[in-house]
């Protein structure tokens, strides 16, 4: 089934672009924040003490990501071959062997992927090194290197995700007959997630009191755990949505309904909600740094270190939002003859995609909404930490700013996809 497996991969490439991008994405900010190390290996002790700081934060935090992105991307890329799996089941194909197929697949990718990432990740690698040079914290003599560390980061941290998500996913898609849904999985594992996030928020308001902008660290993983695990939560958070919603969607007649009958919006939800959070609790972490290193240190200075902040924090930040459009992308194109069963049982192109907005709408509400709440782990206990005061000074506007990107994103991923997908006959789609 190996065999199979790399087969797949080489003649049905359009199945695994939403997996190959996640994993070459991810592998190449893995390898740019841990060939920081490589390059820390032999310098003066100050900069050495920063190329290892930045690193580990950077890798750190993408280390939890690119693990999560390459999990729900692989989800949904196995979800989409039923009918394949089912034939192969049919043909005589064992559980076992099917899981191996998959589990193949996964690492296949991965490698590629990694593999392609290298250069991107090399070059990453150098502008961090010349933004550190050039913010004075490291030596101007210092060489950017790329060597075996980033390399074992890169390959290993998206060899072994891939791994462990080809083998979950396996699990559940492989066996015979349907299996029962266990949301109390889910949700305890949400629930591990978030217990994790408060855990760092706890040692960013105590243990990093003081500590300055080391308490970045811990803040900024709060968030990322807590946007997760809420995330896992969205199936719960979009009902709660839909149900104040109710009246205002039900408003748009057919469109509205329709909308209200799609059942497996929540795997849209988690892109957003995670996009959401962890873009907002940078952003306004950075103000809280902005506002409290001020008059401590020389202007000029502390303006490089903020460049070099919003770099680091917008390369992450980047990575998710081309998750959030890759995964929406993928989920939407899939839906081709659901859209053709729609338009064949009566409803008009223009109500198939007034439905498709509609689930943006819903879709773009729980992800905000359910981002800021995840936000919160990371702002009030660095505003605690860093402003002495849980609830610091800031506009709201920067929100209002994440969320409208986020809701552009969303729209623009799901309708243009839809746009695209009901083109042509529905009877020809339909038999897809």
């Amino acid at each position: 089934m190996i065999a199979v497996a790399w087969r797949n991969v080489r003649h049905r490439p359009g199945g695994f672009v939403a997996t190959f991008l996640s994993a070459f994405l991810g592998a190449a900010l893995l390898m740019a924040f841990a060939s920081l190390l490589d390059t820390a290996s032999d310098v003066d002790e100050t900069s050495g003490e920063s190329l290892s700081t930045t690193g580990s934060v950077g890798d750190g935090w993408c280390l939890i990501i690119v693990a999560f992105a390459v999990t729900s991307t692989l989800t949904l890329a196995v979800r989409q071959r039923e009918q394949q799996i089912a034939l192969l089941r049919s043909v005589g194909a064992t559980g076992p062997q099917l899981r191996r197929m998959i589990v193949g697949e996964a690492v296949v990718v991965a490698l590629v992927a990694s593999a392609v990432a290298v250069p991107v990740g090399w070059l990453l690698g150098r502008v961090l090194v010349d933004l550190l040079r050039d913010t004075g914290q490291v030596a101007s003599t210092v060489d950017a290197r790329f060597g075996p560390i980033a390399l074992t980061v890169g390959f290993g941290v998206t060899v072994l995700g891939s791994l462990v998500a080809g083998v979950a996913t396996s699990r559940r898609t492989a066996a015979h007959g349907p299996r029962r849904q266990r949301p109390w999985r889910r949700r305890i594992v949400a629930g591990l997630f978030l217990l994790t996030g408060a855990n760092c928020a706890v040692l960013t308001a105590t243990l990093m009191d003081g500590k300055g902008i080391d308490a970045m660290q811990t803040a900024g993983q709060a968030g990322i755990w807590a946007s997760i695990g809420l995330a896992l939560l969205a199936p719960e958070l979009l009902r709660l949505v839909t149900a104040v919603l109710l009246p205002v969607v039900r408003l748009f007649g057919a469109p509205g309904e329709l909308a209200l009958r799609e059942p497996r919006l929540a795997s849209a939800v988690m892109p957003v909600l995670i996009f959401t959070g962890i873009a907002t609790g940078t952003v306004y972490m950075q103000g809280i740094e902005d506002r409290a290193a001020r008059g401590q240190i020389p202007s000029g200075y502390a303006q490089d270190i903020k460049t070099l902040n919003y770099v680091v924090v917008g390369m992450i930040t980047v990575f998710v939002a081309i998750m959030l459009v890759n995964t929406l992308i993928a989920a939407t194109a899939h839906r081709r003859r659901e859209f053709a069963q729609q338009r064949l049982a009566g409803a008009t192109r223009g109500q198939v995609l007034g439905m498709v907005a509609l689930e943006g709408v819903l879709i773009t509400v729980t992800g905000v909404l359910g981002g800021l709440a995840a936000s919160m782990f990371t702002i009030l206990p660095f505003g605690s930490a860093r402003a002495g005061r849980v609830w610091p000074e800031a506009s709201p506007l920067a929100f209002g700013i994440v969320a409208v990107i986020a809701a552009g994103l969303t729209a623009a991923a799901l309708v243009q996809t839809a746009r695209r997908t009901v083109r042509g006959p529905a009877t020809a789609a339909a038999h897809a």
